[in-house]
């Protein structure tokens, strides 16, 4: 069984299987159509183009279940997918049994490739246990001998440790439940990386990286797409088995809902990030209380979410990496839609709590915020286009790096990640 859940979803031998199973299923659909299959290609591909575009508009446009455009690739797979249920559809009236069993199979082919070229896009289900979430059931609980030691003394100064001779190779995962005590609001479980550092007797005071994920999604997510524990234990490895504390936060309640991390009619989502978790990671973990050793992430919604909290409570969350973020968090495309349902159409309530209108209010010298977006992600590479520049002239220490080759999925989140870790260091004072 655990050969099976190790198997890869977006290499080796399953996704030269899904291209030969869409090829053969795609060339079956069109046989017995030999004399007008190019006419029949172009007429499946048209119309269901269309169908695509019609059901990416009432998704979008119509019932604002994304607030942004899905990205071209997943459009363009769906495409041949769609083509594939018309043909099969089309020869079903006047197939034997065994005709239509054969063209449902041929269907299925042809869906199981465009799913996998997706997901490989994306780049969240990097393998069986990735989609089944049986690797990220396995995490255990928190457990005391973990918590922050009882006595209430402070872990020793980052500079005053020295890693000892022994010291264990990897980092550790576990989850736990942040209450909403001041907020009343009830998240998903969070997710904790604990470094090779803080598994000994005597941890140090290190710092705390909380990140958030992309919406619709969750916070396993960055365990997965993310690749967080291997990024953080190369990061470990190559400093002494260093690395921030990470606890990855849901802000949004479950896989489907938006708060846009706003204290809105919606939910007091910043009241819980800004004040329930902080006060959690402070009360439970061995960490370090110096707000210069505290920093906030995300990627897609969850950048937009970091550069919200950075902006918002830079006492609290100084430095920002923000991957893919969008310029101002969003319900709609229509902003006057998400204006409307969080703030009851008060434009001024929603603007003052948006990065872009913050960072021309304030100055923020002492901030460092660390951007990135897919090379070919045109639209969110404008955006942090945008912010880097708002950050500059609020006096952010600013950095940002398109990703090449890369679009808006989990890819340019893993590529850019060491250098945000990077970036990181250099603030905390963290040397190899």
């Amino acid at each position: 069984m655990d050969f099976l859940s190790d198997v890869s979803l977006v290499g080796g031998p399953f996704l030269w299987f899904s291209i030969a199973c869409g090829a053969a299923g795609g060339a079956y659909l069109l046989w017995r159509r030999r004399r007008s299959w190019p006419l029949v290609v172009v007429a499946s591909l048209a119309v269901s183009a269309g169908i695509v575009a019609l059901v990416h508009w009432i998704l979008v446009d119509l019932m604002a279940t994304f607030s942004e455009n899905l990205p071209f690739e997943t459009l363009a797979w769906s495409v041949p997918a769609v083509a594939a249920i018309l043909l099969c559809a089309a020869r079903f009236p006047r197939n034997s049994a065994k005709g239509r069993s054969l063209s449902v199979l041929a269907m299925i082919g042809v869906l199981l490739l465009s799913v996998v070229q997706v997901n490989l896009y994306f780049g969240l289900n990097n393998s069986v246990a990735d989609l089944l979430g049986t690797a990220v059931a396995r995490i255990q609980p928190l457990e005391d001998s973990l918590k922050r030691s009882a006595d209430g003394k402070p872990p020793p100064a980052l500079e005053a440790w020295k890693a000892p001779e022994s010291m264990p190779g990897n980092g550790i995962l576990r989850r736990a439940d942040i209450p909403g005590t001041i907020s009343g609001f009830t998240a998903r479980e969070a997710y904790i990386y604990l470094p090779p550092a803080y598994q000994r007797e005597l941890r140090p005071s290190l710092p705390v990286l909380v990140l958030f994920s992309g919406q619709p999604g969750g916070p396993a997510d960055w365990l997965t797409g993310g690749q967080l524990r291997l990024q953080l234990d190369r990061f470990a490895e190559a400093h002494n088995g260093l690395a921030p504390v990470t606890v990855v936060v849901d802000p949004n309640g479950s896989g489907s809902a938006n708060t846009m991390c706003m204290d809105s009619r919606i939910a007091p989502v910043d009241t819980y990030l800004s004040q329930d978790v902080p006060a959690w990671i402070k009360s439970t973990l061995d960490v370090s209380n110096d707000p210069g050793q505290w920093a906030v992430g995300g990627f897609s919604f969850g950048g937009t979410c970091a550069m919200q909290m950075g902006t918002a409570h830079p006492e609290i969350f100084p430095s920002i990496l923000a991957f893919s973020a969008e310029r101002e968090p969003a319900l709609a495309k229509d902003r006057n839609k998400t204006i409307q349902d969080s703030f009851d159409g008060d434009v001024e309530a929603f603007e003052s709590r948006t990065p872009l209108v913050l960072m021309q209010q304030s100055n923020f010298t002492g901030s460092g915020v660390y951007l990135t977006a897919g090379e070919t992600d045109h639209e969110f590479t404008d955006y942090m286009h945008e912010l880097a520049n708002a950050a500059r002239n609020a006096g952010f220490q600013t950095e940002e790096h398109s990703i090449q080759h890369a679009g808006h999925s989990w890819d340019a989140v893993v590529r850019g990640m060491p250098g945000g870790l990077g970036f990181l260091a250099a603030r905390w004072g963290l040397t190899r």
